[in-house]
């Protein structure tokens, strides 16, 4: 969020505004093309079952006579075998059932080449109704959201971002501040077009009116992140604060790679059960458990690869509240354990909820909005900064500088603004890293620009 500039040339405005206003553009310089992305690709997720269902719809829809609405033609391994084949190999991993009978049943096979496909099977014949590389056209649209799609390094990204976002934000509150003017209006002022008036407003009054959605979404999202999101989580598991303990019928460890459950949330990702008397071709049985234990529809079953390793059965909810999962002895379809929302610790209630605000689910409609509302936010505020910076340039700007506000005089202003970006790098040890990185490259390379200055 930019601010309101004072009227006064640069030079004479206060040190603490120019520290403030310098950190701001270096901030949004960095973050704003990444948050674009994020915006962009989040604004899309949050319609993920629309553009699913327009994408796939010939593969997803499946004619249903009244007689197969109670109970499926054929058995589910028949499915699985189907599947497999269409896919050309390989084993089904995990499989999701629709709520709705004319709706196909989404299996995932994983190719002996490691590659994964969605292969789409109508429940009441087997039919195989389409294939497509594993997750299709949302899943490719997440890992973009995550970054990783191109790596672990980019996915790192996103926690320096977060904590850059909150910079952002956090020096343009400071900046929004009305200084003689009224707060919060949107008054387009056209008489100076050098003070870009109508721009400048439109840039502080949508970060001022978005902004807490941007930051909450930065905020939720750390736990997917690589470095920050996996030490939190281990964090809170360990102190009790997240997965509830394993139930005596067995004992909780970390999944291996083919084992790991989809769908479990944040607090149980990853966690398998471990059993005895785990079998394998038994989905009929299992699912018999799931549905005779009251688990709502959809539900995603996880075929374990290992022996020795119950099915995971977690339903797809869209509120915090019905998250629940079940592990069942694929031998005897006994329910080894049944998790739900209110055994888990504190600090896992808190980010489940916020996982779930934040994909626009929590609250209905209105969620879905709102973070909508956030994310278009996001586009605003970068159109906007980018055309007043432009409106500003330097005349030389190929040969000096980028056109940044002048840093301050003094070590103390330049104190007061490290308070707002201390507590950052403390909570996000990246974020630190990376505002460390910016200090000493801007310490560097401002005596070059005072020398070329000089020269010319």
């Amino acid at each position: 969020m930019a601010g309101r500039p004072n009227p006064q040339a640069p030079h004479v405005l206060s040190g603490a505004y120019r520290a403030v206003w310098r950190w701001h553009f270096y901030a949004g310089v960095f973050v704003m093309p990444v948050l674009m992305l994020l915006a962009l690709t989040g604004g899309l997720y949050l319609f993920k079952d629309e553009i699913d269902g327009l994408v796939y719809r010939d593969m997803i829809r499946v004619p249903v006579a009244q007689s197969q609405v109670a109970q499926s033609q054929v058995a589910p391994d028949t499915w699985a075998a189907h599947a497999a084949t269409a896919a050309g190999g390989g084993r089904v991993a995990n499989l999701v059932l629709p709520a709705r009978p004319d709706e196909a049943v989404r299996l995932r096979v994983d190719q002996p080449d490691e590659a994964q496909k969605t292969v789409f099977v109508d429940p009441h014949t087997g039919r195989v109704t389409g294939v497509i590389p594993a997750g299709g056209i949302m899943e490719l649209i997440k890992k973009l959201h995550s970054l990783t799609l191109l790596g672990r390094p980019f996915n790192i990204l996103v926690e320096i971002v977060a904590g850059w976002t909150i910079v952002l934000f956090a020096t343009g509150l400071y900046l929004w501040q009305p200084r003689g003017r009224a707060v919060a209006t949107f008054a387009p002022q056209t008489a100076d077009s050098r003070r870009r008036p109508f721009w400048r407003d439109l840039h502080a009054l949508t970060g001022f009116y978005v902004g807490g959605v941007v930051l909450f979404l930065a905020v939720t999202g750390m736990p997917w992140s690589a470095v920050w999101g996996d030490r939190v989580m281990g964090l809170v598991k360990e102190t009790g604060w997240g997965r509830p303990p394993a139930p005596v019928a067995g004992a909780w460890q970390r999944a291996q790679h083919n084992d790991a459950p989809i769908g479990p949330g944040w607090t149980m990702e990853g966690m398998v059960m471990t059993h005895d008397h785990a079998g394998h071709g038994a989905l009929a049985q299992v699912m018999h458990a799931a549905d005779a234990a009251g688990l709502a529809r959809p539900y995603a079953i996880n075929i374990p690869a290992s022996e020795g390793t119950a099915y995971t059965v977690t339903t797809q909810a869209r509120r915090v509240q019905d998250s629940r999962s079940l592990y069942i002895d694929g031998a005897s379809g006994r329910v080894l354990g049944d998790i739900g929302y209110d055994q888990f610790g504190a600090g896992a209630k808190a980010i489940e909820l916020g996982i779930y605000t934040h994909q626009g689910t929590q609250f209905g409609q209105a969620n879905r909005i709102v973070m909508l509302l956030g994310c278009i936010g996001v586009w605003v505020l970068a159109i906007s900064g980018l055309v007043m910076w432009w409106k500003r340039r330097p005349p030389d700007l190929s040969r000096r500088r980028l056109g940044a506000p002048p840093a301050p005089p003094g070590p103390r202003v330049r104190a007061a603004v490290l308070g707002i970006v201390l507590p950052l790098a403390i909570l996000y040890p990246l974020t630190g890293l990376s505002l460390v990185a910016a200090v000493l490259l801007d310490r560097a390379v401002r005596p070059m620009i005072r020398r070329r200055s000089a020269a010319s």
